[in-house]
């Protein structure tokens, strides 16, 4: 398990078999494309989008450390890290910023 990717936001491994995906740390309709991403579990990405809209991600929260530091996404890490690396389920909520009127 030594060389699996790490999450950087869970700090668990990601085995090859687990949901995953790249994250853009400045979204790329906020200025972010060709900047830099990391690789998550899919759970702990549709938790940012979940939790943060993209205008809030590209303000304040476009670094592991600014994401790790928010409140319910630092409650969230709380509870995954105790998971299996390759555990997933549906976030509740829906993303943000999304909702058909």
């Amino acid at each position: 398990m030594d060389d699996l990717p790490t999450c950087p936001l869970c700090e668990r491994p990601i085995p090859q078999d687990a949901k995953q995906s790249l994250h853009h740390l400045t979204p790329k309709l906020r200025g972010g494309k060709g900047g830099p991403v990391v690789l998550l579990h899919q759970i702990c990405h549709n938790e940012i989008h979940a939790t943060l809209s993209e205008a809030e991600l590209a303000r304040s929260h476009n670094t592991i450390e600014a994401l790790r530091a928010h409140p319910r996404l630092a409650a969230f890490l709380a509870w995954v890290t105790k998971r299996p690396p390759g555990f997933h389920s549906k976030t509740p909520g829906g993303r943000r910023g999304w909702k058909r009127r």
